[in-house]
């Protein structure tokens, strides 16, 4: 018996030789030079990019609570049905002789011959509509015709919530305006528009906000979704995407002049991404109410540079492929000329005008805008310099964002390449747009990506990237800590690396068509995942000037096997005269390490730590679980300009200090 549970001999001198290893195996130390800080770190590194895509727009930042409010939708009754009540009788069609307007053509006629206790129509928003016991909504409409309106806000149940009524509006059209208030708290609330007496009822644009949106603004944001945004504090906002800039086709394509004034002169679209759709939301639309005018005041608000992209006159490369022959570019370029006039003209100018008229007379000051999103190609090469032309000559200073096509490696190789050499060429560049979706191992690979490149070149925007793993590509802390650990490589490579941003940013549950994403959402609640909070980490912990670090032993080459089991990067806070330092631990097991910080002759002796970690790598957040990876606070004491500290595995830790000397 005792035999047999004795180790073999070649048991044990695998243990003694694993031990030997592991006795021989250099400590790792961490060196950072405070002494001798380098380049500064671009105040726009960590920024935002918002795409309507997973609902992020309508029926989810947009706060309007009615779905297809105008009819415009191709199945012009989506989301719409009939109501009859008490004996009511009558006749729901969809018209458009004499519209509100031209350009959105089609409004809801009822025709009333027994109004019994009403006739009409009901809504459910975007999987319901969900109210809060005690809070006020406000009602829109466009109508017109002989009969009373009552307006009611019904629970799933069938209970009534809220009331208000109107007389007839008579035979032109009128906007009419109620608050409703909510009795109780409902998730699948409906609208309910009744007419109360025979006779006809034209109704167009019905609209329900709640009250209280960020800022309290009317046509409003949700506010728990932009305070997400607020929390990050993000540098830039890129918008409004993405691919439905360029659109399935050109018809398609967004147009930023559709999208201000008057709600009701918005044309409707239908998205892009409506193709793409898995779950339970088909015929994805965009109203447009979340406009230029709401972007730039959504990036005032937050803090966030403007970052507009504009269409190039080209269609999605992998759809239609359509293309606006060279002679026939003139009117896209003048709505980018016309773009940055009405963002930052005089209330003189004609655009400028415009958006004073709007309520906002003061110019937004964007300083950046991009021609094109991900396109590729000569085709792209023959129409970008014409634009880049025309702002140049009258927006000298204006920073071009262009785009390197839709990978960097891969299958993308020749498309990338093809960029690279036109701008090694001679094509003018600024700011060259590139974009990476790849596997968490992918990006530990790459953390040294941007180390040789160029520093008399143009500057690098890494504008839509993100650690995908797996088949399912899971939101987990494995692919968060991937990603912080290219980001240290962002840092340190941010004299070139001007500008960053993980996509998508938002993810409506049920309703998603791309994902992971950054932020979830449903029509109540919403949660960061773990790769929110390396971004917001990243972005408030964002250091002036970079120190120079020194890793213990060295990280192997990008092409070698083995990978460091930490990734480093210093630099200092200027204005709090922190020495910020981010550390990443990539590895399934603790690693101890030495920290010196050299060139300080003294340590205060309390420092700040913020740690990012969970039991498990396969780690994600949830509605039912959304802190389940959360970042935590700590004190640290610091004995000295050296001190020890583990880091846990699969780990972000950011330790702020203050040095004397």
């Amino acid at each position: 018996m005792l035999r047999s549970r004795m180790p073999g001999l070649s048991a044990i001198l695998a243990l003694a030789l694993a031990a030997s290893a592991f006795a021989a195996a250099p400590a790792t130390r961490i060196t950072v030079d405070v002494a001798h800080p380098g380049h500064e770190v671009s105040p726009l590194l960590h920024g935002i990019f918002f795409e309507d895509i997973n609902y992020g727009a309508d029926g989810g930042l947009y706060a309007e609570l009615v779905q297809n409010r105008s009819f415009e939708h191709e199945e012009h009754l989506f989301s719409w049905a009939p109501v009859s009540r008490g004996g009511a009788n009558g006749n729901l069609t969809v018209e458009s002789l004499d519209p509100l307007n031209a350009k959105n053509p089609h409004y809801a006629r009822m025709v009333v011959s027994a109004a019994g206790k009403g006739f009409g129509v009901a809504n459910a928003g975007f999987g319901g509509i969900a109210l809060k016991a005690n809070d006020n909504y406000r009602f829109t409409v466009r109508a017109r015709g002989t009969a009373p309106l009552r307006v009611l806000l019904e629970d799933e149940t069938g209970r009534l919530l809220g009331e208000t009524r109107f007389d007839a509006p008579g035979m032109q059209w009128r906007t009419l305006e109620g608050m409703l208030r909510s009795s109780s708290t409902a998730l699948h609330a409906r609208l309910l528009v009744l007419a109360t007496e025979t006779g006809s009822l034209d109704l167009d644009v019905v609209s329900l906000f709640p009250e209280h949106t960020w800022k309290d603004r009317r046509n409003g944001l949700r506010a728990d979704l932009v305070q997400m945004l607020a929390d990050m504090h993000p540098s830039f906002l890129r918008f409004p995407g993405g691919c439905i800039v360029e659109g399935k086709d050109l018809l398609n394509r967004y147009q930023w002049k559709d999208t201000i004034g008057d709600l009701a002169t918005r044309p409707q679209n239908w998205n892009r991404w409506q193709d793409a759709v898995r779950l339970t939301a088909p015929n994805y639309y965009q109203t447009y109410g979340l406009g230029f005018l709401e972007y730039f005041q959504l990036c005032e608000d937050i803090g966030a540079s403007p970052l507009p992209i504009i269409n190039c006159g080209m269609a999605c490369q992998f759809q239609s492929k359509q293309l606006v022959p060279l002679a026939e570019l003139d009117p896209f370029v003048q709505d980018a000329l016309d773009l940055i006039e009405f963002a930052n003209g005089p209330v003189t100018s004609e655009w400028g005008a415009k958006r004073a008229a709007l309520g906002h007379p003061a110019p937004f000051n964007m300083k950046m805008i991009g021609v094109g999103n991900e396109q590729w190609g000569e085709e792209y090469f023959e129409r970008y310099p014409i634009f880049y032309k025309a702002i140049k000559a009258k927006y000298p200073d204006m920073q071009i964002v262009t785009g390197a096509g839709p990978g960097v490696d891969a299958g993308d190789q020749a498309r990338w390449k093809l960029a690279w050499d036109k701008f090694r060429g001679g094509t003018p560049a600024d700011i060259v747009d590139e974009h990476f979706y790849r596997s968490p191992q992918w990006f530990l690979d790459n953390v040294n990506r941007y180390d040789a490149q160029d520093r008399n070149g143009p500057k690098i925007f890494a504008g839509e990237f993100a650690a995908h793993d797996g088949p399912a590509k899971r939101n987990n802390l494995r692919a968060a800590i991937a990603e912080a650990a290219i980001m240290t490589g962002f840092v340190r490579n941010s004299d070139v690396v001007t500008m960053t941003s993980y996509a998508p940013l938002f993810a409506k549950a049920g309703a998603w068509q791309w994902n992971p994403d950054l932020i979830w959402f449903d029509n109540t609640r919403v949660y960061g995942s773990p790769s929110y909070h390396v971004q917001a980490l990243f972005a408030r912990n964002r250091p002036d000037v970079v120190l120079p670090v020194t890793l213990e032993p060295a990280p192997p080459a990008a092409s070698a096997p083995a990978r460091p089991s930490l990734y480093v990067v210093a630099g200092l806070d200027q204005k709090t005269g922190e020495t910020i330092l981010d550390v990443v631990n990539a590895t399934d097991r603790e690693v101890a390490a030495d920290i010196e910080l050299r060139g300080a002759a003294s340590v205060v002796a309390e420092a700040r730590a913020t740690v990012l970690t969970s039991a498990s790598a396969d780690d994600e957040n949830s509605f039912d679980a959304p802190n389940q990876v959360a970042p935590r606070e700590e004190t640290v004491k610091i004995p000295g300009p050296a001190f020890p500290r583990s880091f846990p595995a699969n780990s972000l830790t950011i330790i702020r200090l203050k040095t004397g000397g």
